[in-house]
Order: C-alpha cells, then structure tokens, then sequence
C-alpha cells in the first residue's frame, strides 16, 4: 500500500449491470496533495471512474487504495469515517428540493458530528457562519436562506462545492462541477476549488468538459476514451495533438470555455503555457 497516494486504482475495470464496460485496465496513482484533471469526449468514462474513486461503485475487477485504506475490506462504521474524508461534488447535485441552502452546506460534516448535533443542525443550523463564508467564496452568500427548489442549476452545483468547501475533506472527487455555469463563474469556481487543494493540502481530482480550463487549473492531465488512459502527462507537455486525438470522434472543434468553442482558443490556451505546445 502506497501511504503517500491518496488514490491508487490497480488495473481497474468496471461493467455495468447491463453489460455495458466503461472502464477497463485503468491504472492511476494520485500523490496526496496533487490536482489532476480528467478529460475526455462523452462517454470516456469519467464519471464512472470517478464513481469507483470514491467508493459509490465497487469495480469488477482490479482494486482500489483510498487515503492509505483498502476501502471494500472495511464494513460498517470503518467505511463511513473513511467516506466522511471524501468530498464529492456531482454534476447534478443531489440535494432534496425543500431543504435550505445553508442547511445543505452544513451537511458537509454530518460524517463528523454526532447523531444529536447533526438533527440539531436540521431544525437549528449550527454553524451559519461557516456555512455563510464558503457560500462567499461562489458568489452565493445572498442565497444562504433560500430554498433550494428556488434555485437554478448552476447555482444548485454551487451550493453542492460550499457543501464541500466546507467539509474540508483530505480529497475532493469532483464530477463535471461546473457543467451549469457561465465560463466566468466556471473560471472561479474552479479556482476556489484549486484553492481549497494549495490551502488545506487536499487532493483534487476532477473530471471536466471544458479542457481550456484542465489546463488553466491542473498540474496533471488524464486523458480518458472508451474507457482507456489514453494519456496521462504534466499539463505542460499536452500537445493540441494529444488532444484532438482525443477527441476525434466529436469533430475538428475541442470543447472549450470560450464562447465560439473555436480551435484558435484552443491553441492560444495552450501557448499560453510555456512549453504546453509541442
């Protein structure tokens, strides 16, 4: 076992109940403290890899290590104090519709209260501040009393990042977290999640859509496609080649932050980063 990882995935393969197979032979070791982006066309996988990173699918073959545990040798009580250091923040948040924002915040630790605090917190939330300062860091502070059926979806995978922010957990395992939001929002809320990783030494592993912003953001890239590693490099050596074969199922266009989603942002992104373009 590998203490200094805080994911390790050994040969990893997942088939769906249908029979459908959306991992297969996947290898990825991510050191503690590390920010790595998972990139890809629809369908790579991601969410399934994800999913498996975090304990929500169990793998059909090969095995996982989650922050120096061996997760489906644990049972009961073990696996939940190992599942209340994992923050995952969903593409869909699933957050009950009648529930308040700041209560949906607070939730973020029920895996460390006790049985009599977090029913408290339900009735009473118990740390409105704090819930209230990690809704600032997305621009939601205004909204901490709302209703979350009164929200619209990428103020919901706001909510879902607070949520998460406020956890504070060892690693954050984040699905598509920005799929809802205008590219400024997107832009800075993946940035507060970068943030969260240099201020408190979590480790950030995020799957996105847009790869302007993976390579913005993340020191690592992982390209995945049919359910393969296609790639896995510093962003700084991920040619525009790397990455249209990637993609070259979707067309000539790589999906980007930038309004047109024009190739030219693509290769500007890149130049951008010294050596990024090779």
């Amino acid at each position: 076992m590998n203490v200094d990882a805080a994911l390790a995935l050994h040969d990893v393969g997942l088939v769906h109940p249908n029979g459908q197979r959306a991992l297969h032979g996947v290898a990825l070791e991510v050191p503690r403290g590390a920010r790595v982006a998972v990139v890809g066309p629809s369908g790579a996988g991601k969410t399934s890899l994800l999913r498996v990173a975090g304990t929500a699918l169990r793998a059909n073959e090969g095995r996982i290590e989650l922050l120096g545990e061996h997760p489906w040798q644990l049972q009961g009580g073990a696996l939940r104090a190992l599942r209340s250091r994992v923050g995952l923040i969903h593409q869909a948040p699933p957050i009950p519709p009648r529930l308040r924002v700041v209560t949906a915040v607070l939730a973020g630790r029920l895996g460390r209260w006790s049985a009599w605090r977090a029913m408290g917190s339900l009735l009473m939330p118990s740390d409105i501040a704090g819930a209230e300062e990690a809704l600032a860091r997305l621009d939601m502070a205004d909204r901490l009393f709302d209703r979350c059926d009164r929200l619209s979806g990428g103020q919901l995978q706001r909510v879902g990042m607070a949520r998460v922010l406020y956890q504070q957990p060892e690693l954050i395992l984040a699905d598509e977290p920005v799929s809802a939001l205008d590219p400024t929002l997107a832009d800075m809320a993946i940035g507060e999640l970068v943030a969260q990783s240099r201020n408190t030494g979590a480790t950030l592993l995020a799957s996105l859509h847009a790869v302007d912003l993976a390579l913005k953001w993340f020191d690592r890239i992982v390209g995945l496609r049919a359910g393969v590693v296609a790639f896995d490099a510093p962003a700084s050596e991920v040619s525009r080649a790397m990455l249209q074969e990637l993609y070259a199922n979707e067309g000539s266009l790589l999906p980007t932050q930038a309004p047109a989603h024009e190739v030219n942002t693509m290769v500007d992104v890149l130049r951008a980063r010294p050596n990024a373009c090779r």
